[in-house]
Order: C-alpha cells, then structure tokens, then sequence
C-alpha cells in the first residue's frame, strides 16, 4: 500500500445532520490507528475513501440507499463498505463485514473481475471447488456466469436449505440475496460462523438495484434481532479491522 493510501481516511455515512452519532466510531478507530471522520455521500464526487462505515440501522438516515448508490456508480462500486448498527445514541450494536455486494442483475465482466481481484479465481482448473447460490427463486443468469468461471454451482432457497447444504458440502464461496424468505443475508452468516467448516467462507451479498422507502425501512428491522443487549467495546468494534 502506498504512502498516499495510507493516508486515506475511512468515513462514516448514513448518519444525515447527526453527525454526532458517529463521534465513538471516530474515536475507535483513531485508537486503532485510522483517520477516520463522518461524511456524507456527495463528497465521493470529490475524493475517495480508504473505506466506509456505513450505519444501516432504523436510526440511519437512508443506510440502504447509500449503499446501492454506491454500488452502482462505476467509480465507486469497489470502495470497502463495512456495514453497522449505531443505536439512537450512536453505540456500536452489531458489525457484519461480508466479503462484497453486487447489485442485480449482476454484471458478469464485473463480478468475475472483483473475484480475480480477490484471487478466489485462482485455483478452479486445478480444484473442483463449489460455489453457493442462495436466493428465493433462482437467478439463472448469475447461475450460468458463475459455473462459467469454473465453479460447481450449488442452488439453495432459503436461509435452513443453505445452511443444510453448506455444512454437508463445504461450499468455497457464496452469493445470497439479502432477503431470504425465512432470514436475512446478516443472520445466515452468523449462523455460518457456527461451525468450523463454514466460518470463513467469502460471503457476497445481493442487492436489488432499486428499493423502494418501505423495503428498505425492513431491511434495517431485519438486522435489529442480531444486535447485542450489551453495546460492541472498543477491542471487540477493532477486531474486525487490521491494527495499524
């Protein structure tokens, strides 16, 4: 990483005119070594982050919307995003790192590009490796350009098939949409993370293109289940961070 990476500063979005909730996130991730600040959306049209925390929680002001922005716009789709859960008070609830999103449909030059990128790409001549797909109803066209890249495509439904599969098979990696019809992406993979063999597989989301106030407003609710009574201490927040 070059010295003008380095210096890059990670920003918090989705908190709108209360920046203030963002103030203890700052504060970790000074300790932890970052430049960090709040920010809002329109600045990527200036300058580019190191990476974004992004709150998606109900307290959010449009977590969601800025996420699919993000992922849509060519110039800024490869930008981390680590979503979060701010309380109403800005508290750390809950952290879920995923290893990407893409939005549907899906560009195939685009996800066999990030996947090279990720070197998850690397071993499929030599290795018979499988890849997950988990979504309500299937998505063929996504289907056909993952075994294209030499994957043995695994299809799942829903949140209990895909965990069934994925410990009996040992998927190597996996796309899911983030509404499943009996959980959210969030919580199949804190489920995953259950068992050995499927902690550490490279999770990827699926994002619809568009979503309308109401959908997105569900999707924060979604997650409000998998946070904690007890708000995140500054080392467990960091853990999900290299230390620098």
């Amino acid at each position: 990483m070059s010295v003008r990476q380095q210096e890059r500063e990670l920003w918090i979005l989705g908190l709108g005119d209360r920046i203030e909730r963002g103030a203890l996130v700052c504060s970790y991730l000074a300790e932890g070594g970052y430049r960090a600040r709040t920010a809002s959306i329109d600045e990527l049209e200036q300058e580019r982050p190191l990476g974004i925390i992004l709150d998606i929680s109900p307290h959010a002001t449009d977590g969601w919307g800025i996420l699919t922005t993000i992922k849509s716009r060519r110039e800024t789709r490869d930008i981390p995003v680590m979503p979060i859960f701010l309380s109403e008070k800005g508290r750390v609830g809950g952290v879920f790192p995923v290893a990407g999103f893409f939005l549907q449909p899906v560009n195939g030059e685009y996800l066999a590009e990030k996947l090279a990128v990720m070197g998850l790409t690397e071993d499929t001549e030599d290795y018979d490796l499988q890849a997950m797909l988990v979504t309500r109803k299937g998505d063929e066209d996504l289907a056909h350009t993952i075994a294209d890249l030499g994957f043995t495509l695994l299809n799942a439904y829903s949140v209990k098939e895909g965990l069934a599969l994925a410990t009996t098979s040992h998927p190597y990696l996996m796309f899911t949409s983030f509404m499943l019809q009996d959980a959210s992406a969030f919580e199949f993979q804190e489920r995953l993370r259950l068992y050995p063999q499927t902690h550490n597989i490279p999770f990827f989301v699926l994002l619809k293109d568009s979503t309308k106030d109401g959908e997105r407003l569900a999707m924060s609710r979604s997650v409000e289940h998998l946070v904690r009574k007890k708000e995140l201490t500054r080392e467990e927040f960091l853990a999900h961070f290299r230390r620098r």
